[in-house]
Parts: structure tokens; C-alpha cells; sequence
């Protein structure tokens, strides 16, 4: 069994790093050794884990079925030296958080370290996709993100729900007021995160119940972007109200109606829910219980 766990090793090594030279340098290790590991795996067991096209190379089919297990097998692995490192370090525990949103995720940061201070805390950000990715891939041990779609992988609990609010240059005929109506976004030039963000849909989903047409002048992948092309007068841009910072000739607006809200999901892989920091986090997160009387 030991010659099996050191070819899968240099099987993951390269599926994980999407190069052979890549893997030996994270295994320490030759570059030899680790692609006569793979082909003796793949001849071992008649299957081809990688497609080669010169220098490149992609997992096949069956490569991605076996590195979806792998992932688990060595992240646990990995999971088990850091805990030991901690020991060494006398440190009571590692909790790693990944999450699209500063704002929100320093704010659980935040909370922690008061809570448990002999936590040690990294905190990273990146997009819902590369967040999704370093997860499964047990670079980070719970994620905080505004999901449209549940993966069976994932144990998730609402972490916080948050207003989507409207924000304009402060000459902007809606900054002398508080709330507007959802219909006066009609006409209105707007500045739109892509496609894929979740503001945006939630936006383009709620104007759509209330029969509104979005008048989109540009598009724009991140936040801050969004705030400054308002400042520019380009037009009318949404945030999350978490996210709103009072940039200096802005006005964040908010809606009569309430027509857009977003929830933001605590995350983590299933397999690693009763790990103790990650079961201690989400029973301190839970949301509680809303009682209903007659």
C-alpha cells in the first residue's frame, strides 16, 4: 500500500499544480521520480489520468474522478500536519477563511478574534469561483459567499443577509433623499458588475419582478470599480450594504420597496463539518430560530 499512497501523492501533486516540474517542486522531489510515479500508475491499473499535448497537459476523465478523491485523502493529510504544527507552535488551532467580500469577512474575523484569541486567523479574498476552488482543494478550511448554487460537497448555513442599496454621485437628483422607488431606476443609466456576480443578478431579478428596465451604460468586475465610475458620473451603480464605504462624493440609496437583499453563506467541505474549530464556528454562526406565535 505505501508504493500506492507515493504514486498518488505525485498523481495529486500534478493534478493540483497542472505541471510535472510544478509537483516536484512541491513534493521535493525529482522531476523523474514523480513522472515515472504517474505512468507507473497508469500502467498499474490500464487508465490514462492525463491528456499530454507537448508541454501541456489536463487530467482526463478518469483523472478528474481521481483527483476529486485525492483531494479529500491529502487535505486530510495536510490538515493533520498543520494541527500538529500548531502543537509544536503551541498554538490551540489554525482557522483559514476565504471570502468574496472584505467587509463582511473582516467583520467574522473580527468577531473570532475577541472570541478565541489563541486562534491563530488568515483571511484571504478572491472571486466566488477561486474561493469554490481553494476549498475543495482544502487551502482554506470555511468560506463565506453569496451562492446561487449549492454543491453537494458543501455543508452551508446563512451567515447574514444584507440589503442591496443604490449609490450616486452626490449631484445626482436622488442624493437629497433617503429612499427611492424601485421604478425610478427606469431611464437611469446604471453601471453593472458582469454577469456572474450575485449583486447583479439579484439586482436584474428583482427589477424584473417589479417590470423595470435596466438601462446598463457599462460593466465593470469589481466594487470598487463600480464606486468609482459613479464618482465619474457614468451613472448609477449597487452594492452590497455591507460593502458601502462613504467614499467622498457618494450617496448610498436605499429602496421603498426593499426589492434586493443577498445572503451571504458560511462554507465548508462536508467531510470536514465535525472537524472541532469549523463545528464550533457554525454552531456560534448559527442564525436563530424564528418563533411564531398565533
Amino acid at each position: 500500500m505505501y508504493q500506492y499512497h507515493k504514486w498518488l501523492r505525485s498523481f495529486h501533486a500534478v493534478a493540483k499544480t497542472g505541471s510535472f516540474t510544478q509537483a516536484a517542486e512541491y513534493l521535493s522531489i525529482g522531476q523523474p521520480t514523480v513522472s515515472e510515479q504517474v505512468s507507473t500508475l497508469e500502467k498499474m491499473f490500464s487508465v490514462e489520468l492525463f491528456h499530454r499535448r507537448g508541454r501541456y497537459i489536463e487530467l482526463s476523465s478518469a483523472g478528474r474522478q481521481l483527483y476529486e478523491i485525492t483531494q479529500g485523502v491529502f487535505g486530510q493529510e495536510d490538515e493533520a500536519l498543520q494541527l500538529l504544527q500548531s502543537f509544536r507552535q503551541r498554538k490551540q488551532g489554525m482557522l483559514r477563511i476565504g471570502a468574496v467580500s472584505p467587509p463582511i469577512a473582516m467583520s467574522l474575523t473580527y468577531a473570532l478574534k475577541q472570541q478565541y484569541p489563541s486562534i491563530e486567523l488568515e483571511t484571504s479574498f478572491a472571486s466566488e469561483a477561486g474561493t469554490l476552488e481553494r476549498l475543495y482543494n482544502f487551502d482554506i478550511d470555511v468560506a463565506i459567499l453569496a451562492l446561487s448554487e449549492f454543491d453537494h460537497r458543501l455543508s452551508t448555513q446563512l451567515y447574514r443577509t444584507c440589503p442591496i442599496i443604490a449609490v450616486v454621485r452626490d449631484d445626482h437628483p436622488w442624493a437629497s433623499q433617503e429612499q427611492v422607488s424601485i421604478k425610478e431606476i427606469s431611464g437611469q443609466p446604471l453601471v453593472l458588475r458582469e454577469s456572474a456576480s450575485r449583486t447583479r443578478q439579484l439586482v436584474e431579478e428583482g427589477c424584473q419582478r417589479h417590470g423595470v428596465h435596466l438601462n446598463c451604460v457599462m460593466q465593470l468586475n469589481s466594487r470598487e470599480a463600480i464606486v468609482h465610475a459613479v464618482v465619474n458620473g457614468i451613472g448609477i451603480g449597487f452594492v452590497s450594504a455591507v460593502e458601502y464605504a462613504d467614499q467622498p462624493g457618494t450617496r448610498a440609496i436605499s429602496f421603498v420597496e426593499h426589492p434586493f437583499q443577498i445572503n451571504y453563506f458560511l462554507c465548508c467541505l462536508g467531510v470536514r463539518r465535525n472537524r472541532p474549530i469549523i463545528a464550533e464556528l457554525f454552531d456560534s454562526c448559527a442564525q436563530p430560530v424564528q418563533k411564531h406565535h398565533k
